[in-house]
């Protein structure tokens, strides 16, 4: 099984700019130096790879999805619904006239022309798509160029997409045009201004012990100056055109097939081949090439984040924001510009086999250029791994209690010692799962068990806020690492037959047997809901979090259509080429209660104040045209005596009592209610003055939003604050119930 990783993680990475960034001008975050003209490119045509690809994909949906449901109407008119949303999304590109002509000619039979191999919808529609793109940046770009905004001016900008239309005139076009450029000025006017206090921060804190100070630099040296929004904007509006005409066949092929796929339901998708080989990187955790994270932005490629132990953090050369302008292969071969290349063109270049040379040429913070070699090798994504710490209670000389890190030392004599795990996905290299050497998160947690039973931890916590699933057979494993032989999952896929399939842990022992707690949010997604519902339905720990999870219960398998081909039709050869893979939705899944996560989650015991219960979009309710199953019968399974209901009234008492006492809970329970005061508003207001008044109460929120760009990066870790103080404090109140308890 394979849950929506993926999609769940772009989901994710959107909702950050959604939520948090209201007042940003996203969807347009790309630049480059010179106007593209247009009328060199050629337009888009499909081939018969892309009719094959096509065939196979909307035949795989009718045969293997778990509705069983044919392409018809119904899926045709959701396909081009979702098709449009998915590259129009704001409704700032497309007429009216543009749309009313696609629906009359495609509205009802999309998906049905694409089962039969024609795929000239999607070619007719990105290729106006684009028209229009050109026509909307020659317009920005006049707007740019005469500068004639009027900030005093008491007008908005409307951000909600559901509440936008497409413009009907060309003064409608014009109007939407220069407000959104508007837009776009105050937020990298916003942007710059956050620099800068950032760098004032930093250079004051480095300051404080010294009795000189160096001159600032953004002072002395052009190049450490904040870009002036006008001139960037002409540049990025320039790059956007620029990237979108270097879309590919492929490219486009995962959004339109994909919006079919999504009109089954939202985590049946089709993977690109590029796709497809970093969904298996992400899932296997590991990859050969430097070890770096990289992001596209004003036209160059970004590093964002270097690899603990990868090539390129051992070389040390290569710095988080460097630029990489150039690259090339070997020890001599040519430099070749990357500036204004597609992200996933620029990995492709640097990616390749263990042992080789990639030299770099970046250009860094300071202006300066330079050529950097390094020697890809094998590298281990050990920060989306498992990882652990152990913290230790106390108690003060005035009787209160303290946290101290006892992770690297030994815990202070008498104290209340919590492991926590950090969980972000259920991954499992396929080497491991062929019985090689390969990763798999019941194993490193098992290991990590094991550890804590050594250093005689009182208490368990799991972390599984930001794990969007995984493997469903690691979900199973893990599971059994706290129960004796039971159900885990219960699994009804309708091409083998109307009865439920039990997924048991068959292996009787127990790694950890002491009290467990496990953390969620509306983020736990999939294999985080086998897990923490099975945990529940035993009563063998307490659900700590948002007041429910995700509430995905499906289950995906990933097929490569290069082997489905080759099995239907097996006197054909095996084409080599790789035609990407159908991610489709063949189970449902359910609890060993017999209730199914789907739309309603896995319930918490506990409710702690928390951000991403306050997130819009990001729940499967929230999504196009989800699921819906219906409970089956209860597997036979024991239950464990750790939670009842007065355990889970003791633990809570408490727990109000500490939240309603933190100066931190209570500021988090006000910037949710900030958030939904500004979320219910649908429009930005492009008065300066009322623009920045805004800004300054949504970054309330940065805090947050920073640790849910450090997930969705991969920087996870066990990262202790006051939330995950109260876990603790929590876990030592959950251990005394139990053995109160127990002792009545």
């Amino acid at each position: 099984m394979t849950t929506n990783i993926r999609g769940h993680k772009q989901r994710f990475g959107a909702l950050l700019i959604t939520c948090f960034l209201l007042l940003s001008a996203s969807g347009l975050a790309c630049n480059a130096a010179a106007p593209v003209d247009s009328s060199t490119s050629e337009p888009l045509a499909q081939t018969q790879r892309d009719k094959q690809i096509a065939n196979y994909f909307t035949r795989l949906l009718e045969i293997r999805h778990i509705s069983r449901h044919k392409i018809d109407e119904t899926t045709s008119k959701r396909s081009f619904e979702l098709f449009l949303k998915a590259i129009d999304p704001a409704k700032l590109y497309f007429n009216q006239q543009d749309v009313d002509e696609f629906t009359a000619a495609y509205g009802d039979t999309m998906a049905a022309q694409a089962k039969s191999g024609n795929l000239s919808p999607a070619f007719v529609m990105y290729n106006r798509y684009l028209q229009r793109v050109d026509e909307r940046c020659a317009i920005a770009q006049k707007l740019l160029e005469e500068n004639n905004f009027d900030f005093t001016v008491d007008e908005e900008f409307l951000r909600d997409k559901d509440a936008a239309v497409y413009p009907r005139s060309q003064e409608e076009v014009l109007d939407r045009m220069r407000k959104r450029v508007k837009f776009e000025i105050l937020s990298l006017e916003a942007e710059n201004r956050d620099k800068k206090k950032d760098a004032d921060a930093n250079a004051n804190a480095e300051n404080k012990s010294e009795t000189e100070t160096e001159p600032n630099a953004e002072a002395t040296d052009p190049l450490a100056r904040p870009e002036d929004p006008i001139s960037k904007l002409k540049r990025r509006y320039s790059t956007l055109q620029k990237r979108l005409h270097q879309t590919e066949n492929d490219d486009l092929l995962e959004i339109y097939l994909t919006a079919i796929g999504n009109a089954f339901d939202p985590h049946t998708t089709y993977m690109s081949p590029k796709s497809y080989e970093n969904f298996m990187i992400q899932i296997g955790l590991n990859l050969e090439g430097i070890g770096a994270t990289l992001q596209w932005d004003d036209g160059y490629t970004i590093v964002k984040r270097i690899v603990k132990g990868s090539p390129a953090e051992k070389q040390g050369e290569l710095k988080v924001e460097d630029k990489i302008v150039g690259v090339g292969q070997g020890e001599e071969g040519p430099i070749e510009d990357v500036v204004d290349m597609k992200l996933t063109d620029v990995v492709e270049k640097i990616r390749g086999k263990g042992g080789t040379i990639v030299r770099l040429e970046v250009v860094s913070q300071d202006g300066k250029k330079k050529i950097i070699k390094i020697r890809r090798e094998k590298v281990d994504l050990e920060d989306s791994a498992a990882q652990e710490a152990i913290f230790a209670i106390t108690t003060k000389d005035d009787g209160s209690y303290e946290i101290v890190d006892a992770t690297e030392t030994e815990a202070p004599a008498g104290s209340f010692k919590v492991g926590v795990i950090d969980l972000p996905s259920f991954y499992l290299d396929m080497k491991s799962s062929l019985g090689g050497e390969g990763r798999s998160v019941s194993a490193d947690v098992r290991r990590i068990l094991l550890d804590f039973n050594r250093k005689e931890v009182d208490a368990c916590v799991v972390d599984l806020r930001y794990n969007g699933g995984g493997s469903l057979p690691e979900a199973v494993k893990l599971t059994g690492l706290f129960i004796e032989k039971g159900a885990v999952v219960q699994t009804l896929q309708p091409d083998v037959g109307d009865h439920a399939r039990s997924l048991d842990d068959p292996d009787p022992r127990i790694i950890w047997s002491k009290p467990l707690v496990v953390m969620t949010s509306r983020l736990s997604a999939s294999a985080s809901e086998i897990f923490a519902g099975a945990i529940k339905d035993y009563r063998r720990g307490l659900i700590v979090g948002d007041e429910t999870t995700h509430g995905k219960g499906s289950v995906q398998s990933m097929m490569e259509l290069a082997d489905v081909i080759f099995n239907a039709i097996p006197m054909l050869r095996r084409n080599t080429s790789n035609l990407g893979a159908a991610k489709l939705t063949i189970q449902g899944f359910y609890l060993p209660s017999g209730n199914s996560p789907q739309l309603q989650g896995v319930r918490s015991d506990v409710v702690l104040p928390q951000f991403t219960s306050a997130l819009e979009d990001i729940a499967e309710s929230d999504l196009d045209y989800p699921l819906s199953f219906a409970k089956i019968s209860p597997s036979v399974y024991p239950v464990f005596d750790y939670v009842t209901a007065p355990i889970v009234d003791a633990v809570n008492a408490k727990s109000q009592a500490r939240v309603a006492n933190s100066k931190e809970f209570q500021e988090e329970l006000d910037k949710i209610n900030v958030y939904k005061e500004m979320r219910a508003r649908k429009a930005t207001p492009l008065k300066r003055e009322k623009y920045f008044e805004e800004l300054d109460k949504l970054n309330a929120n940065k805090e947050e939003t920073d640790r849910m760009e450090e997930i969705v990066n991969g920087d996870a870790g066990v990262k202790r604050d006051y939330y995950l103080d109260e876990v603790i404090y929590l876990s030592k109140d959950y251990v005394d119930a139990i053995k109160t308890s127990q002792a009545l």
